[in-house]
C-alpha cells in the first residue's frame, strides 16, 4: 500500500494551450494532442522522461477548474501518487485524518487546495527517454504559520512518508522554518515551508497572501546534465534567478573540487551543495506568474541524495533579489 512515485501533477490554469507551448518550447515537453471535455474543460497532457503534468482550464467561471485559478491563480491543483495498494492507502490516510474528496477518484485534501490523488502504479514507459529533463525531484509547499507540525505530521501518518531533515532559515529581519519529508520509496520528497510571523513578513508570507493560503511554490525537475539544460533554456528566453560573485568565491573552501569547474556555476549562477553521497546543482527559473507565487527549478544530483541544505537559504535571498526587483 506504500506510496512510490508521483506519477503525474495536475496543474489548473487559465489557458492550457498557451501554458503547455510554453513548457513545449522552452523545456522541450512534448504534448499530446489537446482534449476537450463534455463541460468544455480544455486538457493538455505533456511528457518527458518520467515527468507527466496534466493543464487542464475551463471557460466557464463555474468549473471547479476556473474556480481553483480565480481564487490561486495558475497552479498545482492535484499530486498524483502511485501506490502498491491505492485503496489500502486511501483506507490509512482516512484513518488519520485524511478528508476524501472523491473516494471513486482516490482524491484526498493535501494542502490548502491542492489534493493528493492516490493512484496504481503506472506501467513502464516503453521508449520513453529523458530529454533536456528526467523527472521530477520533489515539491516545495508552502503552508501559513503554525501549521508546519501539523503538516509534517500528516505526511508521516497518513501517507507513511518520515522527516528526513529541518532547517531554520533567517535572511535579514525575516525568517522561516522548513522540513522535508519523503516516501518510504525516497522517490516522493515535499519540502514544507512556514514564515515566522514574529520576524518581518517576506516571501513566504506574500506567496500565502496572494495565493491565498497554503499551496506548491514550486516544482523541482531533475536533469542529467544541468549546464546544457540551463544554456538551452536560456538561448529561448528563459531567465533564471542570479546569485551574488561572493557565493562562489566562497564554493573552493567549502567544498574544494566541485564536479562541475567553479567557472561555469559562477557564469550560468548554478549553486552547489553536497552530502555523503557527492554533490548536487541547482538553479531557480524566474517566476514569470503573474502574482509571483509559482516558479521551476531545475537541479542535477551527481551522487548525492538529499537536499542542498545550504541552497535553501540561497533561493530565499534570490527570490528575495526578484521581490525587490520588481518593485522598484
Amino acid at each position: 500500500m506504500s506510496i512510490q512515485t508521483i506519477t503525474h501533477v495536475e496543474y489548473h490554469c487559465s489557458d492550457a494551450d498557451k501554458t503547455a507551448a510554453g513548457l513545449c518550447a522552452d523545456f522541450d515537453f512534448t504534448a499530446d494532442p489537446p482534449v476537450t471535455g463534455p463541460d468544455g474543460t480544455r486538457t493538455v497532457r505533456l511528457h518527458q522522461g518520467s515527468i507527466r503534468v496534466h493543464l487542464a482550464s475551463a471557460a466557464d467561471p463555474g468549473h471547479p477548474v476556473a474556480e481553483f485559478v480565480a481564487r490561486h491563480g495558475d497552479g498545482v491543483a492535484v499530486l498524483a501518487l502511485s501506490c502498491t495498494d491505492p485503496q489500502a492507502a486511501l483506507e490509512r490516510a482516512e484513518r488519520h485524518g485524511a478528508r476524501v474528496l472523491d473516494r471513486a477518484g482516490g482524491l484526498i485534501a493535501g494542502f490548502g487546495d491542492t489534493a493528493l490523488r492516490l493512484v496504481p502504479e503506472r506501467p513502464a514507459d516503453a521508449g520513453e527517454a529523458p530529454g533536456l529533463l528526467d523527472a521530477l525531484d520533489h515539491v516545495a509547499i508552502c503552508v501559513p504559520a503554525g501549521e508546519l507540525a501539523d503538516a509534517v505530521r500528516f505526511c508521516e501518518a497518513a501517507l507513511g512518508f518520515h522527516r528526513i531533515f529541518g532547517e531554520y532559515i533567517e535572511v535579514g529581519e525575516q525568517a522561516m522554518d522548513s522540513s522535508v519529508v519523503q516516501s518510504a520509496s525516497g522517490e516522493v520528497t515535499f519540502t514544507l515551508i512556514e514564515p515566522d510571523t514574529s520576524r518581518r513578513p517576506g516571501q513566504i508570507d506574500e506567496f500565502l497572501s496572494s495565493h491565498d493560503g497554503a499551496g506548491v511554490q514550486h516544482l523541482a525537475f531533475r536533469t542529467r546534465d544541468i549546464t546544457t539544460a540551463v544554456r538551452t533554456a536560456r538561448a529561448r528566453g528563459v531567465e533564471f534567478l542570479s546569485t551574488p560573485g561572493a557565493y562562489f568565491d566562497a564554493l573552493a573552501e567549502r567544498f574544494g573540487t566541485t564536479a562541475i569547474p567553479v567557472e561555469t556555476l559562477r557564469d550560468l549562477h548554478v549553486l552547489v551543495d553536497q552530502d555523503h553521497g557527492g554533490q548536487l546543482f541547482q538553479i531557480f527559473v524566474r517566476s514569470t506568474h503573474p502574482r509571483r507565487t509559482y516558479f521551476l527549478e531545475l537541479i542535477e544530483r551527481q551522487g548525492a541524495g538529499t537536499f542542498g541544505t545550504a541552497n535553501i537559504k540561497a533561493l530565499y535571498e534570490a527570490v528575495e533579489r526578484q521581490s525587490s526587483a520588481a518593485s522598484v
